[in-house]
């Protein structure tokens, strides 16, 4: 089932399905490693309309909330 970055638990692992908005969203998270297929971590988010950090790639990379609402993953089995 496909569910929102934002709404991933901390210390959750994900596949990334699919990501919306337009070309330039697309274009901004891709270039920082997030795409369709990959897996990434939410390693924790920032209080109120603070950043949400991820590790992909074991690289950890801090997007806004805004951008973690077009990413849907499904979360994986712990």
């Amino acid at each position: 089932m496909e569910t929102k970055l934002l709404e991933l638990g901390t210390g959750k692992a994900a596949v990334i399905k699919r990501i919306e908005g337009g070309y330039s969203s697309q274009r901004r998270l891709t270039s920082l490693g997030i795409r369709v297929g990959q897996t990434i971590r939410k390693v924790g988010s920032g209080p109120f309309n603070g950043p949400v950090v991820v590790e992909v790639d074991r690289t950890k990379v801090a997007i806004g909330k805004g951008m973690a609402m077009k990413v849907l993953v499904e979360e994986l089995p712990t």
